[in-house]
């Protein structure tokens, strides 16, 4: 099973990343992708995907949150460091309307050079979108013959988004939020809908805690190590076995990062 979403370079994670990583081998996670944000945290996820080589890759984008901060410098550093051969994706990059740190302007413009810079390097697209799915879908769906692949991380969105992201041909990432009886019981009952070759799981770690877990972990911390909560939770909700989804989704995350 491999976690396609982890903020390793998260300060949470200073003190003992060594130990999350190792803690995650012991539970079963085959592989995992660190998440870059910014230059800084893709900088710093490409490192950290170095020292664990072929267990963790990276991605390298900047994520909406920090859009303001695209210029040709920041371009420029994100290309360079797509082309080391631990970084396998461009992101997380998209669309975030629901906090708009970045106006949605800056949003759009840094979504767009990044949606191309993917598709100039042809390489897949790691993205995000909140709140924002219309414009989203509208400034990707022009790259997507262009892209080799691309997936919505910790998708969250309705029943007619779902749709939408699947007509696209998009693969879909599903973290712990089906495990909260709070928010995430709309999605819970979506899950059957995602083909399996589509479905990508991940834990989003340090965030999105499954809410579910017995016994309750002392810290409200996430970690990559229960990642196999999350797939037996997700394949008893679609009626599958636990074992070969976290095959299949371990192999659909090998396939659309090309990992070898």
């Amino acid at each position: 099973m491999f976690d396609i979403g982890v903020n390793l370079t998260s300060s949470q994670f200073a003190k003992d990343v060594t130990q999350v990583v190792e803690r995650a081998r012991m539970a079963g996670v085959t592989g995992m992708l660190i998440t870059g944000t910014s230059v800084q945290e893709s900088v710093a996820a490409r490192l950290l995907a170095r020292q664990q080589h072929g267990y963790c890759w990276s991605t390298a984008g900047v994520h909406p949150h920090h859009a303001s901060s695209w210029n040709a410098e920041v371009a420029q550093q994100i290309r360079q460091l797509a082309l080391q051969p631990e970084v396998v994706a461009i992101g997380e990059c998209g669309l975030d309307f629901n906090r708009n740190f970045s106006t949605p302007a800056e949003q759009e413009v840094a979504f767009s050079a990044q949606l191309a810079l993917a598709a100039e390097l042809n390489m897949p697209v790691f993205l995000h979108c909140r709140e924002a799915h219309a414009r989203f879908a509208a400034l990707l769906a022009p790259w997507l013959d262009k892209l080799p692949a691309a997936v919505v991380h910790c998708f969250t969105g309705t029943a007619e988004e779902l749709a939408g992201c699947l007509a696209l041909g998009l693969s879909i990432g599903i973290t712990g939020w089906v495990c909260d009886e709070r928010r995430g019981l709309e999605l819970r009952a979506l899950l059957p809908q995602i083909p399996v070759e589509r479905l990508l799981l991940e834990t989003d770690a340090p965030y999105l805690l499954p809410r579910d877990l017995q016994p309750k972990p002392a810290s409200r911390r996430n970690e990559p190590c229960f990642l196999p909560h999350i797939v037996r939770q997700v394949a008893a909700w679609r009626q599958e076995d636990p074992e070969w989804l976290g095959r299949k989704t371990d192999e659909n995350a090998r396939r659309l990062f090309r990992l070898v």
